[in-house]
């Protein structure tokens, strides 16, 4: 039996596209001599599809666009997955499910049985758990078709009181198909294949996986689909950030070798995951053109390139926006690096508006001293300056802010948080550097002065982000550790950190919740972003 695994970069809603990629590959597949082809989780309608799985209208044109994909399956079959009306009066009006297509129509529908329900996942919120087991018989052969989560209760620590594998295995299965939507992390990939891989080993048959891969706002996916033999072996693994369809042979699969794959780096993967979020974003919502405050400092420096890779040099425009206090290295810094993208720019100075405002204030702010607000008007200058450009020319403004930034709330509402979508916000200032690092390493396109001169938001003279706080290579672990890891002040003081400094990061964090809360979509590359995967009360008083 010759089984195709097609991964898709599919789009949240647009059915005639999700349908009309799902037949192009069912008929290259069948034209290559696959027996069964294998689509995602979900495919039908994109992951995640949120509340609009509370319109029957679009629970309708699932089940439109599955009958029409199994009207093509003649000389082959296909799984794939769809949202499905649950009969039952009683519990969720839905379920999550694959379908068996075959000789022109559904065959068999299996449920999703392990709902996740943390992080950025909320299925339970729409979705009727199954409750019921069978193999599928195609060709003779047994199939345990399961969905994404249905593997992954194997763990040390299981989340669920039952494991579907267990029963599904009382079928005697030949082999395993899970379809899947694991969204991209840093560490995701070795995680997920750690998990499969030991499905194999447990059960000791063969496992076809197929996941999503592009961006769906701030949740990206990866790929990465892959084929493991009885033995744990990976024998077949499809590309990481591309779509792909590649065909196996069941009967060839426990032949095979494993494959070479090198480690994956964490900065690398990152590069890409941004790239492809930025380029998906854009192209899903029909926009072509981004703008961004380009400041002669590291992030949008970062920002930058990577937007640049993403839609074309020619279309990211960066605008130069010098204030008194900017120090003459910043403009020439970011002239020099847009000129080395061959990037458009223009500067546009905020002096005189900048004296305008103080000028129009002074009646009320008269003998006060110059403090943050001062500060913040500048930042509001320039965001108005983007936000104009951004209306006049139909540009989507970037913003540029990192995730140490957004955690400690460094920062201005309504101005250098702007932005319809955040490029750097799940990573980290000492990741940024990497990330420029990496970007330089075949060349110089950052210029090198960008990455050594200490970071500055340069709103008032001489101003170093490390006279307001820790410097970054402290903070950044001290974030790391309460937001990814979830450790508490004890803990982390526990590590070595400075008591004093713990405790005032820590507080910063859940003080500046409120501005998150405000922000663009983040594009996620951690294990926790900040956003849909991190919920946390605006008045809590904990650790504030």
């Amino acid at each position: 039996m010759k089984i195709a695994l097609a991964q898709i970069n599919y789009h949240i809603g647009n059915f005639s596209s999700n349908l009309l990629k799902a037949k192009k590959a069912l008929e290259k597949a069948k034209s290559q001599g696959a027996d069964l082809i294998v689509f995602a989780e979900l495919a039908v309608s994109g992951y995640p599809p949120r509340d609009f799985l509370e319109f029957r209208d679009f629970i309708d044109k699932c089940q439109d666009a599955v009958k029409e994909l199994a009207s093509h399956c003649h000389g082959i079959a296909a799984i794939i997955g769809s949202p499905s009306v649950n009969p039952e009066i009683k519990g969720k009006d839905l379920h999550n499910s694959a379908y068996f297509l075959a000789d022109g129509k559904v065959q068999d529908v299996v449920h999703k049985t392990l709902l996740p329900n943390y992080d950025i996942f909320d299925e339970y919120r729409y979705f009727e758990p199954n409750r019921e087991f069978r193999v599928i018989d195609f060709k003779g052969k047994r199939i345990a078709l399961t969905i994404c989560e249905d593997l992954w209760n194997i763990s040390n620590d299981p989340l669920y009181t039952i494991n579907p594998m267990d029963e599904l295995m009382v079928g005697k299965p030949d082999f395993m198909v899970n379809i899947a939507a694991s969204p991209f992390n840093y560490s995701q990939e070795k995680v997920r294949k750690e998990i499969l891989v030991r499905n194999t080993k447990e059960y000791k048959i063969p496992l076809f996986y197929v996941n999503h891969v592009g961006a769906q706002t701030e949740l990206m996916f990866d790929g990465g689909s892959m084929v493991i033999n009885s033995t744990g072996s990976i024998v077949g693994e499809l590309d990481y950030f591309q779509e792909d369809l590649q065909i196996f042979d069941l009967e060839h699969i426990e032949k095979l070798n494993q494959i070479k794959s090198l480690p994956k780096d964490k900065i690398a993967l990152i590069h890409d995951a941004l790239v492809m979020g930025v380029r998906n974003y854009f192209g899903k919502l029909g926009f072509t053109k981004a703008i961004l405050g380009l400041s002669g400092g590291i992030d949008s420096a970062v920002t930058l390139v990577v937007s640049a890779r993403a839609l074309g040099k020619e279309n990211v425009h960066s605008v130069l926006m010098p204030s008194k206090f900017s120090s003459g290295h910043s403009v020439s810094d970011a002239q020099k690096l847009a000129e080395n993208l061959g990037s458009p720019y223009d500067i546009v100075h905020i002096i005189e508006p900048y004296d305008s405002f103080i000028k129009t204030m002074d009646p009320y702010f008269h003998g006060l001293s110059f403090d943050v607000t001062e500060e913040n008007l500048q930042a509001r200058i320039r965001g108005v300056i983007l936000m104009a450009m951004s209306n006049k020319f139909g540009y989507i403004l970037l913003n540029t802010s990192n995730k140490s930034e957004a955690a400690v709330g460094y920062g201005t509402l309504y101005g250098d948080m702007n932005g319809g979508l955040s490029v750097l916000g799940d990573v980290y200032k000492t990741e940024v550097f990497k990330l420029a690092e990496y970007i330089n390493q075949d060349q110089e396109i950052i210029p090198g002065s960008i990455i050594t001169k200490p970071p500055s938001a340069e709103l008032r003279p001489d101003q170093k982000d490390s006279d307001s706080l820790p410097e970054y290579d402290i903070l950044d672990k001290i974030l790391y550790e309460y937001i990814e890891q979830r450790k508490g002040p004890a803990e982390i003081i526990a590590m070595g950190f400075d008591e004093n400094i713990v405790r005032k990061t820590l507080k910063l964090v859940n003080t500046n919740e409120y501005k998150r809360h405000q922000t663009p979509p983040i594009l996620r590359v951690s294990p926790k972003a900040f956003g849909m995967g991190r919920r946390m009360p605006i008045v809590g008083k904990y650790l504030s």
